[in-house]
């Protein structure tokens, strides 16, 4: 009965996706709240200017009601809920300043900084006071959890915004980002059933939902991007479900395309600066793909098949 709720809340986050989709999109055309493009990023991609953005608000909707309908509604729910829609309100002010200010950089780095920080902090702040779970670090196939104590703040505040951002880098090409995130929150919502963490399985699977509905306008040529509204969101959202299922660790592996995506621009970064000499043509890595003459749909397509076998080998290994 239970996969069968997955299944249910998973079918009906697509179909108000699929029913958003044709709302929203012309009126965020008509608000003329198109996407900029980056000067510096690839050519191709100035043909994209003007595409409407923000449609990560698809996504967070379609999942939030879903959500809330099939769930039992419990403290874990809400918790999740706080961090994905704190995420997508920071994400909706970089937007909103980008494509409505016409500024194409958005938010200042500190500012988007604090208000990733703040709802880190809250999260920890609720997860000690509750003792929802204990400030430990499980590591795989040790039976001892690592004790962090008072040192689970910095760890936690810096796997919620690094996996944030990580998303957010790699919300560069078409249906790139929607895709990868899928495959790990489907991965995720098998993980917390296993575990019976139900309503945690039922929010992963909203997500799925919710995403592949998004896919189907986000898919190339996309007639919307998600902006910063969804891929700040389904970062934090992605690690805030490791934090609640004590997968921190696991979540490398299984989100194992967005830590690429960040260590890529990283290092590229160090050695740049380091030795004045780039590692790659462009960073994130997807664009690197995409100079050396591999089509968008390629890049994709093969960045997809990589998260996917991550993924099921993830949970191979912890179901095992």
């Amino acid at each position: 009965m239970d996969m069968q709720i997955l299944l249910w809340t998973t079918g009906i986050a697509f179909v108000i996706a699929l029913l958003l989709g044709p709302l929203f999109i012309p009126f965020l055309r008509r608000l003329k709240f198109g996407q900029s493009i980056r000067a510096e990023g690839p050519q191709g991609h100035q043909k994209k200017a003007g595409t409407p953005t923000m449609g990560g608000l698809i996504i967070l909707l379609a999942m939030t009601i879903t959500a809330i309908k099939f769930s039992d509604r419990s403290f874990e729910l809400w918790l999740l809920l706080f961090v994905t829609l704190g995420y997508g309100l920071v994400g909706f002010l970089d937007d909103y300043i980008k494509v409505v200010l016409k500024r194409n950089l958005g938010l200042k780095a500190k500012q988007k900084l604090l208000g990733q920080i703040i709802v880190g902090v809250v999260l920890y702040i609720v997860l000690y006071q509750t003792g929802l779970i204990d400030m430990s670090l499980h590591i795989p196939f040790v039976s001892t959890p690592l004790d962090l104590g008072l040192f689970y703040l910095p760890f936690l505040i810096l796997l919620v915004i690094g996996f944030s951002n990580a998303v957010n880098l790699t919300d560069g090409l078409d249906g790139l980002a929607a895709g990868t995130t899928a495959i790990s929150f489907g991965s995720y919502a098998i993980l917390a059933w296993w575990t019976s963490n139900m309503d945690v399985a039922i929010f992963c699977a909203a997500m799925v939902g919710g995403l592949l509905g998004f896919l189907v306008f986000n898919a190339h040529p996309a007639k919307v991007f998600m902006g910063d509204t969804g891929s700040l969101a389904l970062g934090g959202a992605l690690a805030t479900v490791a934090v609640l299922t004590k997968t921190e660790i696991w979540l490398v592996l299984i989100g194992g395309v967005f830590v690429a995506e960040a260590l890529s621009v990283m290092l590229q970064v160090f050695s740049f600066q380091t030795f004045g000499k780039r590692l790659f043509k462009m960073s994130p890595i997807h664009h690197h793909f995409e100079l050396v003459g591999w089509s968008e749909w390629r890049v994709v397509g093969t960045f997809w098949t990589v998260g996917l076998f991550l993924a099921v080998g993830a949970l191979a290994l912890y179901l095992n």
